[in-house]
């Protein structure tokens, strides 16, 4: 079966990326230097929200596979 045309975590995580990526270029654009300690928090949380999309992903994918297994063992039995 193909993958769906939409997937809704891909995008979750392409958006906050770039959601991510503009307020680091807003933050040394309107605060200068001091802006350093600000776009690591950024950057952290741009790093915990990919790694929450990926374990998100994984679950999913160990889920679809758990689910395709019980098919075929089911359609053996039958």
């Amino acid at each position: 079966m193909p993958p769906p045309a939409f997937d809704r975590l891909r995008a979750l995580a392409i958006g906050s990326q770039a959601i991510g990526l503009i307020l680091i270029i807003t933050l040394e654009t309107v605060m200068g230097d001091a802006a350093r300690p600000w776009q690591g928090g950024v950057l952290v949380a741009m790093l915990v929200t990919a790694s929450a999309i990926a374990l998100m992903r994984l679950y999913r994918r160990n889920q679809a596979r758990k689910r395709w297994a019980q098919r075929l063992k089911d359609h053996d039995d039958a």
